[in-house]
């Protein structure tokens, strides 16, 4: 497992939109990403549908909730974004939206071919990672992290797992998912999970919050399903491609089902990187038409993203 040092500075974003404007939601997910191409100092991103998260599978596709996880490399980068053509759009759309910002602790694996939270010793060997009793296609835990590198004591952490899956063997990880996410739903510190992917068939995440470090090994090391998966995995090989990594929670922001699932909970703050959602003003579809560049850098009267379309955060 590698430690992850630098300032790398991750968001992870998740809308709620309503049934009604799911397709027009879809369709954000095409319409967005040469938008995030451009977008300065975003290193790595991608637009995923989410799920559930009570069986992790492709029957639990949630239509109304879609996210972008992107990697900065400033936190000034993932502030000036706020005030994008593409959060505006998605302003419009949504009635909620919780944004967490994330710190890198470690990384293993790739996401198309790419280590975008940090290197990877096989990157460019064409070699997959290696199992170790930690990995999970459920819930990543990642074993113990090393000094200095572990967040403060009860402060949340996130572990986020991407496996594109082996079309043979498809089928037979859908079987065996279930339990473990079972035990998951009710493992004790689990502060919100939900299913995520680019595509709902052969695209297998998960982004799971967790009160404290302790509470993510606690499911590592005694669930029994979890455990008996793991130990499954290198044999069955699910997985064509895989990547699990965990992070520190800086700050949370907004809500989900209407609370936020870090509230009242410490967080790292690093480097007092983190702050609360800038402002951001909507702008009428010609606006938003006219370009990237120009969207966002500018300094129109701003209107915060609560307000827009009479959503709520």
């Amino acid at each position: 497992m590698e430690a992850v040092t630098g300032c790398m500075f991750v968001t992870f974003d998740l809308w709620h939109v309503p049934r009604r404007r799911a397709a027009q939601a879809a369709a954000r997910m095409a319409l967005d990403r040469p938008r995030l191409r451009q977008a300065s100092g975003l290193t790595f991103s991608r637009l995923l549908g989410t799920g559930g998260g009570r069986r992790f599978t492709p029957l639990d596709a949630d239509p109304s909730r879609w996210a972008l996880l992107a990697v900065w490399d400033t936190p000034a980068a993932a502030r000036a974004f706020e005030r994008s053509s593409t959060i505006r759009a998605w302003a419009r759309l949504a009635d909620e939206r919780w944004r967490v910002d994330l710190r890198p602790l470690h990384s293993r694996g790739l996401w198309s071919g790419q280590a975008p939270f940090g290197p990877h010793p096989g990157a460019g060997s064409g070699r997959p990672p290696v199992h170790d009793r930690h990995d999970a296609p459920v819930a990543a835990p990642a074993g113990d992290a090393p000094a200095g590198d572990t967040p403060a004591r009860d402060t949340p952490v996130v572990a986020l797992t991407r496996a594109r899956l082996a079309p043979r063997r498809a089928a037979l990880f859908w079987r065996a998912v279930p339990p473990v996410a079972a035990e998951l739903r009710d493992a004790d510190g689990l502060l919100f999970t939900a299913g995520i992917g680019e595509a709902p068939i052969g695209y297998q995440g998960t982004f799971s919050v967790w009160r404290d470090s302790a509470a993510l090994r606690a499911f590592a090391y005694q669930g029994r399903a979890h455990a008996a998966v793991v130990q499954r995995t290198p044999r069955e090989r699910w997985y064509a491609e895989e990547l699990f990594a965990r992070f520190a929670v800086l700050g949370s922001h907004g809500t989900v089902r209407g609370t936020d699932p870090c509230a009242d909970r410490p967080c790292a703050d690093h480097l007092g990187a983190t702050a609360r959602l800038p402002t951001a003003h909507v702008t009428d579809d010609a606006t938003e038409r006219g370009g990237e560049h120009t969207d966002e850098h500018g300094a129109d009267a701003p209107r915060t993203p609560d307000a827009a379309d009479g959503g709520s955060q």
